[in-house]
């Protein structure tokens, strides 16, 4: 349920505040970069390299649909630089796992959005 309640923070200062905060909701050696959506000024786009030796990277779109509530669309995943197969039970949970952060981490600059 969307409320009028529109997200007022600039672009640039979101993405700082994510870069900050997203590692520490992470599980200990992954690793994450967050960058401005150019096309869409309340959406970041955050690539996350999960620890091991898996190799894998999953990007994902997150939109501020007010200044509460994100939405999250995972756009790839990748092994060694591979597009690979996102449908298996061990990808879906992988994913799931990194939405929840995602989630966490908007929770956490709720103080920040909702100002």
């Amino acid at each position: 349920m969307a409320s009028n309640d529109q997200l007022s923070v600039p672009q640039k200062d979101l993405a700082e505040a994510w870069r900050r905060t997203l590692p520490e909701r992470l599980r200990a050696g992954d690793q994450a970069e967050v960058y401005e959506d150019e096309k869409n000024p309340n959406t970041l786009l955050v690539t996350i390299q999960s620890a091991g030796r898996q190799d894998l990277e999953f990007d994902f779109a997150v939109t501020y649909v007010d200044s509460r509530e994100i939405d999250i669309q995972l756009s790839d995943v990748e092994k060694d630089g591979q597009s690979v197969d996102e449908r298996t039970d061990v990808m879906q949970e992988l994913i799931a796992d990194y939405r929840r952060h995602l989630h966490e981490c908007a929770q956490a600059l709720h103080h920040f959005t909702h100002a």
